[in-house]
Formats: structure tokens, C-alpha cells, sequence
């Protein structure tokens, strides 16, 4: 819990409100010279359960009203920039996507202002390959932003890789998103575990790994998926019946399965690239980059680095790139 005399040091030390609304969560952070975190909040206010500007801007002033009404120097309110499905078509405003291939420059130049206001909005980004459905991003091309400000070694070339409710695989090139592709494995995973004939035998989560499990789901993926997801899924049901696995692994073995099969997909669109051979980086929820790690051992897969939540810092340097804040101490690196 932070003190009175904390947060009060923390705000006069704050040059930029940031902000991370996906479509389950609000998250939003304070954030000082260089992109220092100096206080972060969080609340279950996500896009799926607002509708309408003002609810946008009630569940923003709830969670952090005194930040928005802080002043600094010469009267100015801190500057506020947003990213994810506050921008999307059911967000507080939409903003049109940025086509790929783009870069940092691109995505700050296409910054949207809500109402005149101090709160800008990030674009997402739109892929549009030849032959093939477009693919979409709100959120994780800031989370790119960061990386690549952390670490401007992966600009040149690299693929990353975010598990989640929708994973994306993002490859980079010449501090560009030349493209990206989204697997659903996280929604099809709830979705199967709450709504499908698998989830009957399916207890409640115990909050530990069945390690031998999950893994065994992986190497059906990765040695057997030419017989087919829709057919593979099958077996958590028959393997549950014929008690070849128990219960309380079927969650795990579920989730091995949809694992690897984004993987053997996620890892062939990579070599296509030409990117087998650049850096693999996962950023996410450490626990699930943990088993996603775990998972692309089984496929021979070394991960050059694991990163938490990079939407901070890249929320710092697009509101840099964009002139929002002044660049007092910003030295030059690769661009996204």
C-alpha cells in the first residue's frame, strides 16, 4: 500500500500517465524521466464491459482520479497516452490501424487525441498478407515498442512471440513489425475447459502444473499434428475415460495440445521469414512464457530472452517519439 507522502513524491516526480486497457483489464501506470515506473493500478474495467465514452472516462477517473487532476509545473496536467482496445471499435474512441510493414516513427505519427484532450491514443496495427485474411494487433505493438527500447539489439532482426488470451507472433526486421499472426489458443482454452464436452471431465484448477502432462500434449502436437487439432482434441476426452490420464491432468494435457500446435504453426511461419536463425523473445505473464519456454525445449527451441510487461516502456517512448514529454535525457536507439 502505498503512503500519502509516496504517492504525493511520486506524482511530482511523474511526467507521464500511461495506459494498458485490454479487453478484460485496465492497467495504468505513473511513469518518471526516462521511463521510470513510479506506481502502477489496475482494475477489472476492460473493454468488454464498457460501453460509451463516458463510461470509459468514469472507470478512468474511478481508478485514478488524482493523477488525472495533478498539476506540475506552470499548471500542466500530466500528459496521458493509451494503448489496446481503448482504441478498437468498441473502445472509448476508435483509432484507424497502421498498415505494416511500421516502425515506432509511424505508429507516434498516428497518435489519435480524444476530444481535443490530454489522453492520446496508440493505433494498432493491421497485417494485410497477399492471399490470406488480415491480421490485427491493439496493445502488443506497444509492447514491441518496449522491447525494442530495452533491448534495441533485437531492432535488426527477431521474432517475438506473446502468449496470451490471443498469442501473436510479431517478426521484426530493420526496427520494423514487417508482419504478425494471432493464434486464439488462450480463448480456446477457456472456451473448450468451459463450454465443450472436455470440460466435463475437467476438475477445478489445483494451481499446479502436471509438468509430465503438458508435455506429453506438446510432443502429441509436435509428432502427430498431421492428424489434425479438431481430431487430437478428442483424446483428452477418450485418454480420460480409459483413465490412461487422470483428472487432474487433462487440464495440462489440453493445454499442451493447443500449445503445440501454435507452435508448430508459429515456428514454420518463422523459418518462411527467414528469422530461424534471429533471436526468439517472449513477453507475457511470467508463468505462462514459463510453460511456453517449457514447450519450445520439446520443439528444440533455445529463447534468447523472457520479458515481462514491456507496455510501459513502450508507452514511454512512443509518448517521446510523439513530443508529448520533452527529451531531456533521450539518447537515440534503433527504431522499432
Amino acid at each position: 500500500m502505498v503512503s500519502t507522502s509516496e504517492m504525493a513524491d511520486a506524482l511530482q516526480a511523474a511526467r507521464l500517465i500511461g495506459i494498458d486497457w485490454g479487453s478484460t483489464g485496465l492497467r495504468i501506470f505513473l511513469i518518471g524521466t526516462d521511463g521510470t515506473l513510479l506506481a502502477t493500478r489496475a482494475a477489472a474495467q476492460g473493454a468488454s464491459v464498457l460501453k460509451g465514452a463516458e463510461a470509459y472516462a468514469t472507470a478512468l477517473n474511478t481508478l485514478a482520479g488524482d493523477w488525472l487532476a495533478y498539476r506540475g509545473p506552470a499548471n500542466r496536467a500530466l500528459p496521458i497516452i493509451a494503448c489496446g482496445m481503448v482504441g478498437s471499435a468498441h473502445g472509448w474512441q476508435e483509432v484507424p490501424y497502421v498498415n505494416c510493414p511500421a516502425s515506432t516513427n509511424e505508429l507516434a505519427a498516428n497518435l489519435h487525441t480524444v476530444d481535443g484532450g490530454q489522453l492520446c491514443i496508440i493505433p494498432g496495427l493491421i497485417c494485410t498478407p497477399v492471399d490470406i485474411p488480415p491480421d490485427l494487433i491493439r496493445g502488443e505493438e506497444t509492447q514491441i515498442v518496449g522491447a525494442l527500447h530495452l533491448h534495441p539489439e533485437l531492432a535488426s532482426e527477431s521474432c517475438i512471440v506473446m502468449p496470451g488470451t490471443h498469442s501473436k507472433w510479431a517478426q521484426i526486421k530493420q526496427g520494423q513489425v514487417l508482419g504478425f499472426a494471432t493464434h486464439m489458443t488462450g480463448e480456446l482454452f477457456a472456451v473448450l475447459r468451459a463450454h465443450s464436452v472436455l470440460g466435463r471431465l475437467i476438475p477445478e484448477a489445483s494451481g499446479e502444473q502436471d509438468l509430465p502432462t503438458f508435455l506429453a500434449g506438446i510432443d502429441a502436437a509436435r509428432n502427430d499434428g498431421h492428424l489434425g487439432l479438431s481430431h487430437q482434441l478428442f483424446a483428452v476426452r477418450s485418454l480420460g475415460l480409459t483413465k490412461k490420464i487422470p483428472g487432474s491432468g487433462l487440464a495440462d494435457y489440453l493445454s499442451g495440445l493447443l500449445i503445440g500446435h501454435e507452435l508448430r504453426a508459429g515456428l514454420g511461419w518463422r523459418d518462411m521469414a527467414a528469422l530461424a536463425a534471429a533471436p526468439l523473445v517472449l513477453i507475457g505473464e511470467p508463468a505462462l512464457c514459463q510453460r511456453y519456454a517449457q514447450a519450445l525445449k520439446r520443439f528444440n527451441q533455445h529463447v534468447h530472452i523472457v520479458l515481462p510487461n514491456t507496455a510501459p516502456a513502450g508507452l514511454w517512448h512512443l509518448a517521446l517519439t510523439a513530443g508529448l514529454v520533452p527529451q531531456t535525457s533521450f539518447i537515440a536507439e534503433p527504431q522499432l
